[in-house]
């Protein structure tokens, strides 16, 4: 039976949050940095502690982020002005001996500028401890887990009029883009996953459209100034065990229907995001592999970016646990080893996950580049991937070899040289010099002694043409020459951000 949280029965939950400051500052305010960190690692003991004293904001933590069972009195006050019975009957709330349980996960969830709340299936962690569940139910609907995360933080915020969030879940990408977006409108194949979004727009009071149906169907004939999407992305032999992870399609299939499908809803310059995996087949490179599914013609740039190499085992190891199997278990066992019977077979070295962003230029050809981007670094993609884009078109605007030689360049101060020397008969000699950007990914580029010099001349004074004739005149080289080997350096060092041209850096 679907959950039924109507417009009133959220008016009135939320009049309840909102007296008791239930709410993502509110949580972690109470919590304190020690016993939110204890939470976050699934540790509960320290929450509960934290919330003993705490009165409605305790009891509605405990209830919802805890999972325990609190007593009727107290729950009834917590959630006034919001019925327990109204709330048992919309299936928010279940009755356990004397008390109540939470029959949904609603938590706070925030960013920068405020905060929200999200509705989704219980954190099945929890109620395994209690020995209450063993697998995940099918159409079990994910709350605000890594991954979504992950596509949050990748995603470029800049103000859009129409917004497309394919595959929606319990909403939260919707949420994040009511930020940025004017109209916003959400599908998912899952009519529980759509019900639960519903009711996550209903609290935060969002008007969101919202479509049920596979893929881009929903949508058929529309186009939308931005797409993001989370799809389901587990890669494996052809089946849908969780509908939330699996798509029915075999391997890497469900990655490559969404960038193939993808471009054709945009409006001339919209942007489409999305996680996706793909598949490191023996004696196949992957970047071939993704850039065989844009779809034919051009017309896009397209920016595959990969965080993360699993190999089969720990692959299939931490999809099973995440559904709740014990990989020791006879089931474990049995599916583990179907999983990576289908890998040996299709070849698979590795599974390869990240981040995909598709530009729809309205012209031909276009910029693809696909990166490695495995090491750790602090800032979110989002804000680079605008930025890349930015750079692309200027790019593909300017990037003629005599326009890029007519051009004032800039080093952003944020891009350091490091110079590592080797001792030898007459001193330390240089061997490797090596840019570093600070800040964003954390790219580096070697460049050797003409090029750095080249660059500490790059402070927008001088077009680069000019900068190439005086290095050329200090260093006895014909200025055609050091032109020729320039251009596609500095091409690479503006598409990471390390070379600005003077219009884009002010």
């Amino acid at each position: 039976m679907l959950p039924d949280l109507s417009a009133d029965v959220c008016a009135r939950l939320r009049d309840a949050f909102r007296a008791a400051r239930y709410d993502a500052d509110g949580v972690v305010d109470l919590l304190g940095p020690h016993a939110h960190a204890a939470l976050g690692r699934g540790e509960p003991e320290p929450a509960s502690r934290a919330t003993r004293d705490a009165g409605e904001l305790g009891t509605l933590m405990r209830l919802f982020l805890l999972g325990d069972t609190e007593p009727e009195p107290a729950v009834r006050a917590a959630l006034h002005p919001l019925g327990v019975e109204d709330a048992v009957r919309a299936g928010l709330l279940r009755r356990n001996g004397d008390g109540y349980l939470a029959a949904l996960d609603v938590r706070p969830h925030g960013d920068e500028q405020g905060s929200w709340w999200v509705v989704s299936d219980l954190d099945p962690e929890p109620r395994r401890g209690r020995g209450e569940l063993g697998e995940v139910p099918p159409d079990y609907v994910l709350g605000v887990g890594h991954a979504s995360m992950s596509l949050i933080r990748a995603t470029a915020r800049r103000p859009v009029g129409t917004l497309l969030d394919l595959g929606t879940g319990c909403g939260v990408q919707a949420l994040h883009a009511s930020r940025h977006a004017a109209r916003i409108t959400a599908t998912d194949v899952s009519e529980r996953a759509l019900t639960l979004a519903e009711a996550t727009f209903r609290l935060n009071e969002l008007d969101v459209e919202t479509r049920r149906g596979e893929w881009f169907t929903p949508v058929a004939g529309r186009r939308f100034d931005q797409v993001v999407t989370n799809p389901p992305f587990v890669v494996g032999p052809p089946r849908v065990d969780y509908v939330y992870r699996d798509s029915g399609l075999a391997g890497d299939d469900a990655s490559a229907l969404v960038i193939r499908q993808l471009p054709a809803f945009l409006t001339d310059g919209g942007v489409g995001q999305l996680l996706a995996s793909w598949l490191h087949v023996r004696g196949q490179d992957w970047a071939d592999r993704v850039t065989r599914w844009l779809p034919p013609g051009g017309g896009v740039d397209a920016w595959f970016v990969q965080r993360d190499i699993a190999d089969p085992a720990m692959y299939v190891g931490t999809w099973l646990r995440d559904a709740g199997v014990d990989p020791v278990s006879p089931e474990g066992r049995r599916k583990a080893a179907a999983w990576l019977d289908w890998f040996a077979e299709q070849k698979v070295d590795g599974i390869g996950f990240g981040f995909v962003t598709l530009r729809r230029t309205g012209a031909t050809g276009g910029e693809v580049v696909c990166e490695d981007l495995r090491h750790a670094y602090d800032d979110p993609l989002g804000p680079e991937t605008a930025g890349w884009l930015d750079r692309v078109a200027w790019l593909r605007d300017h990037g003629a070899p005599d326009e890029l030689l007519a051009t004032r360049f800039v080093v952003p101060p944020s891009v350091m040289l490091e110079e590592v020397s080797s001792a030898g008969d007459e001193g330390w000699r240089p061997v490797v010099r090596r840019l570093h950007r600070m800040d964003g990914p954390g790219w580096q580029h070697e460049v050797d002694d003409l090029v750095a010099a080249l660059l500490a001349g790059c402070r927008g004074a001088l077009p680069l043409t000019d900068l190439l004739a005086l290095l050329a005149a200090g260093h006895d080289a014909p200025t055609e020459e050091l032109a020729r080997t320039a251009v596609p350096v500095i091409r690479e060092l503006v598409r990471h951000g390390m070379l600005l041209p003077a219009p884009l850096a002010g």
